[in-house]
């Protein structure tokens, strides 16, 4: 796999629609009530800190994606270790998202097929896609960045059109302080979905003009967590703080309340669609960080390793024996206690051995 062969902006797409993926599928930082956005600009600026710690681990030896730095500077057998586990942890986000893809599909468009041949058409078509490399991610982004834009923005715009939005909704602005809107952000809303772009230290590398990497990687992220603050609390002003709490696909039962004059209704499809695009993205992205990690640890071909790690995706979407358990389980331990390890303890790791060993071999 050669190096140097996606451009910064094809990194920057593809990070935005990784955050965008399943994001919207949920209202984040419900718990907050009507100041969510409050919550998800507070997991958004933690993020951010965690972001810019990735780039200067990326800095420290930009030659290395984040499987050759733990080999590197953790050693043979403790970085063979850490791999292992940021594999683990890549192949489960993805079996998350391959489960989620097939549950949309059932509730929204085939509501007779089982769930399995679903999944294991879904599988199919993204291994497909994450055989031919990386690169062919990063191309496919740039692809369907602009349609992805074009759909929210075009909900963003016909809702306050057809007069589903409530401002007073907005209202009291922290009625109870910053406590709620802070517990609802740390750690969930880090992890789900900011913290997740641990996942691009395994692409950095292969990015060219490295000198606008950082500025163009934060000015992404920063533009994409201000759309998904906006998308997420058009659910609140539409459906009240209190019943979107309790709404399984909130942003779905907002847009299907569109209806312009007889005119632009069904505008579920188009979410539907905007949906399948983003789990697709993110689970072809933690699906790729998988491969490439097993790659780096055995020495077999890229290639090789997509038909078994698939096979394996496919498996554990089924860890959870219905959806309701599936969320819990995801939302409620891996977002809580699992993913702040992978996100944020482990760079911290790498980071202080980086310092260390440079300032021992000084």
């Amino acid at each position: 796999m050669s190096r140097n062969t996606i451009r910064v902006s094809e990194l920057a797409m593809g990070l935005s629609l990784f955050e965008v993926g399943s994001t919207t599928l949920f209202l984040i930082g419900g718990e907050a009530k009507q100041d969510a956005w409050l919550a998800m600009l507070t997991g958004a600026c933690a993020g951010l800190i965690l972001l810019l710690l990735h780039l200067a681990i990326h800095h420290k030896d930009p030659q290395l994606d984040l499987f050759l730095l733990f080999r590197r500077y953790m050693g043979k057998y403790l970085g063979t270790v850490m791999n292992l586990l940021f594999v683990g942890y890549f192949s489960y986000e993805a079996s998350r998202n391959l489960r989620d893809l097939s549950e949309i599909t059932i509730l929204t468009l085939l509501n007779n097929t089982p769930l399995w041949i679903i999944t294991l058409i879904s599988i199919v078509v993204v291994s497909n896609t994450v055989r031919c490399g990386f690169k062919v991610f990063f191309r496919v982004s740039v692809i369907l960045f602009p349609v992805v834009v074009f759909g929210y923005t075009l909900i963003s715009i016909l809702i306050p059109a057809t007069g589903l939005f409530h401002s007073e909704f907005l209202l009291p602005v922290m009625e109870n302080g910053w406590k709620p809107a802070f517990q609802a952000a740390i750690p969930e809303i880090v992890s789900f979905p900011f913290g997740q772009v641990v996942l691009f230290l395994v692409f950095y590398p292969h990015a060219n003009q490295k000198g606008h990497l950082n500025r163009v990687v934060i000015t992404a992220y920063l533009l994409t967590a201000v759309a998904l603050t906006f998308i997420n609390q058009l659910i609140i002003f539409v459906m009240g703080p209190k019943l979107a709490v309790y709404s399984t696909l909130p942003l779905l039962e907002t847009v299907q309340m569109i209806d312009l004059a007889e005119i632009l209704e069904r505008m579920d499809a188009l979410f539907t669609l905007l949906l399948f695009l983003g789990l697709g993205i993110k689970l072809a992205a933690f699906f790729s960080g998988a491969v490439i990690g097993l790659e780096r640890i055995t020495g077999v071909g890229y290639k090789k390793w997509v038909i078994p790690v698939g096979a394996a995706l496919f498996a554990m979407s089924f860890i959870s024996p219905n959806y309701t358990h599936h969320i819990q389980l995801g939302r409620g331990v891996i977002v809580n206690y699992i993913a702040p390890v992978f996100q944020a303890v482990l760079p911290v790791l790498l980071f202080a051995v980086m310092l260390l060993r440079r300032k021992r071999g000084k």
